[in-house]
């Protein structure tokens, strides 16, 4: 709505403007035609005497100068094909083959180019840009910041498309992640305990003698890892392997040291709640689709900018004219004002006269000065719109000047249905209210999934290896592990009375380590095998109502702002319908009344010519003729500006201008040049 609006204000105001200065012509004019009616009365009550025409010159009376209004193309310059690419996809991340390093690495954003592009530069000779509307076009695409901000917003999008991709704000992990665990450990422990520790030490004289406690010492290492997964169906898969590496004093221990591996893998797969793709990959298809948004909100950017610059434009080649209009019209009147003090000098006309017509050359100065002014203002407007830095050194002084010519738009005769039907189809406005009711539907979707209880099946594998050097004892051919080989048990051995029965021992080690650790391992010689379900069942569940009331809300809402885009864009279409029904009448009025308007003027010359007519005169039917050529060229720019803003709404503006927004991921490579200053889409980026 705002386009439509703010181009009703300026028609309004330039409108406005336009009639006070009409009604100020016109009451100037309806005073000098009572100035000559007094002049006779004037003449006669100051009683001047009669000039001798014989004697006295008269000035030379001609035709004051005439403004030529422009001349009109039959049909509007034919729009060069342009091409824009979205650029860079964000949404894929760096892969891991074959640089597995890519993924811990900083994505590749280039910084904006706020320089000018080179074209701008190409178009300036001997001060002057000599600018068509399709190259302001061209220019505006390729630096107007508006449309330089709106692209960044599909790229956050396809950003937060990734994020959503590996499932970090969802109920599972996809994107894998492997977790490892290291530590090194070395512990000595005190004992408490009188059959590790003894006695204490005895004497020759059978005296106790007080020792310190004894202790164990473990020496531990471990190397754990982790591997975790998702899928979109909720499974979820968890492989852990685990390694310890240890040694010890204590004798106890038939591998001393020793190597223990334990793998794991387990499968969890929900049944009720969070079963699906839709409760699992809820976030990534709302961000595809949000992708899809963004990429409507920026081609409505560039739609809606191609609108402005172009009513730029052609608001700058209204004020041009219009200031052609004003000097011609200072210049008439001041040929009249001149005629007028060249009369009174020779007593032909009455002082009031060549007042009143110093007083209209002072008011079409003063119009001079605020046409001038708002060529200056609109010249500024579309400056600002076509660069991006509109006070670079090549720009400094320099006049834009329009170089196409006017035409008269042919828009064929189309039905309200008809084109109400046709802008539902193309309006990128309606195309976002649909994808976002799709969303919506999609998080009720998801939420209603929540409401159910948690039920998932589980199933476990573990296998579980040990190894080391082995060491054992013969004793009166009986193996029994090797107690007497610590250095613990009271610093001076075992007991006599424990230690006896042990005589004639002798001490065997089978070196061995991870080799076997592993293979009793993979050959699964000490396998666990587990299953089961979990049941989680919320007594109240108020939290996952509250969550599907909410999404339910939000669809309906969105249902009925749906409908409300529908009955906007109906609006748009039949107001700009009417204003074109509108401003081709007000062309056919305009261009009867400038023919009837030349028509007078030009009878009025010719009365001049022979001696029947005034200057004074000959100068109104000027005004009125210059002022019906100016209200034409107001109307054929106003019917211009109104096929801008019905190809606007109906959404055919890129279509009318022949301009594609390119989506590389199609595969489609067009043989139209990219437009200068988009980002290059010949990176290392993957692209759509």
């Amino acid at each position: 709505m705002s386009w439509h609006l703010d181009s009703q204000a300026r028609l309004l105001f330039r409108e406005e403007n336009m009639m006070s200065r009409s009604r100020m012509h016109a009451s100037l004019a309806l005073l000098l035609v009572a100035s000559l009616a007094t002049t006779p009365l004037f003449a006669q009550g100051q009683q001047a005497p009669a000039p001798d025409t014989q004697s006295q010159a008269q000035p030379q009376m001609q035709a004051p100068p005439m403004y030529q209004p422009p001349p009109i193309s039959p049909a509007p310059p034919p729009s060069p094909a342009r091409q824009m690419n979205f650029g860079p996809n964000y949404s894929n991340g760096h892969s891991w083959f074959p640089n597995i390093i890519a993924p811990y690495t900083q994505m590749a954003v280039p910084k904006p180019d706020l320089a000018n592009t080179p074209r701008i530069g190409q178009l300036i000779s001997n001060g002057k840009l000599m600018l068509s509307v399709e190259d302001a076009i061209s220019l505006a695409l390729e630096n107007n910041l508006s449309v330089a901000v709106a692209r960044y917003t599909p790229w956050l999008d396809e950003a937060s498309l990734l994020y959503s991709k590996s499932g970090a704000n969802g109920r599972l992990q996809f994107d894998p992640v492997l977790t490892g665990n290291f530590n090194l450990s070395d512990a000595k422990t005190p004992l408490n305990n009188p059959f590790f520790a003894g006695v204490g030490e005895i004497t020759p004289t059978g005296v106790p003698v007080k020792t310190a406690p004894p202790s164990i010492a473990n020496h531990t290492f471990n190397a754990n890892f982790q591997y975790t997964e998702g899928w979109s169906t909720g499974t979820q898969a968890q492989i852990t392997f685990d390694n310890q590496r240890g040694s010890t004093n204590v004798p106890a221990d038939l591998f001393n040291p020793f190597v223990e591996s334990v793998l794991t893998f387990q499968l969890t797969q929900p049944l009720l709640n969070g079963f699906g793709k839709i409760p699992n990959q809820r976030y990534i298809i709302e961000a595809k689709n949000t992708v899809k948004v963004g990429e409507s909100q920026f081609e409505q950017q560039v739609m809606s900018t191609i609108t402005t610059v172009a009513t730029d434009y052609w608001e700058l080649v209204f004020a041009r004219e219009n200031v052609k209009v004003e000097q011609v019209a200072v210049a008439a009147d001041q040929q009249l004002y001149e005629n007028n003090k060249k009369q009174l000098e020779i007593g032909t006309m009455a002082p009031l006269d060549v007042i009143t017509a110093q007083s209209q050359l002072a008011s079409d100065q003063q119009a001079l000065v605020q046409a001038q002014t708002t060529q200056l203002l609109d010249e500024t407007t579309l400056l600002v719109a076509i660069t991006k830095n509109p006070l670079a050194i090549e720009l400094k002084g320099v006049e834009i000047v329009p170089t196409t010519p006017l035409y008269s738009p042919v828009v064929g005769d189309i039905s309200l249905e008809d084109a109400v039907k046709e802008a539902w189809q193309k309006r990128p406005e309606l195309q976002q209210a649909a994808l976002n009711l799709t969303n919506a539907g999609i998080e009720v979707k998801a939420t209603k999934n929540a409401l159910l209880p948690t039920l998932n099946i589980f199933g476990e594998y573990q296998a579980t290896g040990l190894g080391g050097i082995e060491r054992i004892t013969a004793a009166n051919g009986i193996v029994v592990p090797d107690f007497a080989a610590g250095a613990i048990l009271n610093g001076a051995g075992m007991p006599q009375d424990l230690y006896a029965p042990l005589a004639e021992t002798s001490l065997f080690s089978f070196p061995g380590g991870i080799g076997d650790d592993m293979y009793r391992m993979i050959t699964a010689g000490y396998p666990t095998f587990e299953g089961g379900l979990n049941l989680t069942l919320p007594i109240r569940n108020r939290a996952a109502q509250a969550n599907n009331a909410t999404a339910q809300l939000n669809q309906r809402q969105q249902e009925v702002q749906y409908e409300q885009t529908q009955n906007t864009i109906v609006l748009n279409v039949r107001q700009a319908l009417i204003t074109l029904v509108q401003d081709r009448a007000a062309i056919t009025a305009a261009e009867q009344a400038r023919v009837l308007a030349q028509q007078s003027y030009d009878d009025e010359v010719k009365r001049l010519q022979l001696g029947s007519s005034t200057a004074f005169t000959v100068v109104q039917k000027q005004q009125l003729l210059t002022s019906a050529q100016g209200t034409e060229l107001r109307d054929r720019i106003n019917l211009i500006e109104a096929e801008l803003n019905f190809d606007q709404a109906m959404g055919r503006t890129l279509e009318a201008h022949n301009i594609t927004l390119a989506d590389a991921m199609n595969g489609h490579v067009s043989a139209i040049p990219n437009i200068p200053g988009t980002p290059d889409t010949t990176g290392t980026s993957s692209h759509r």
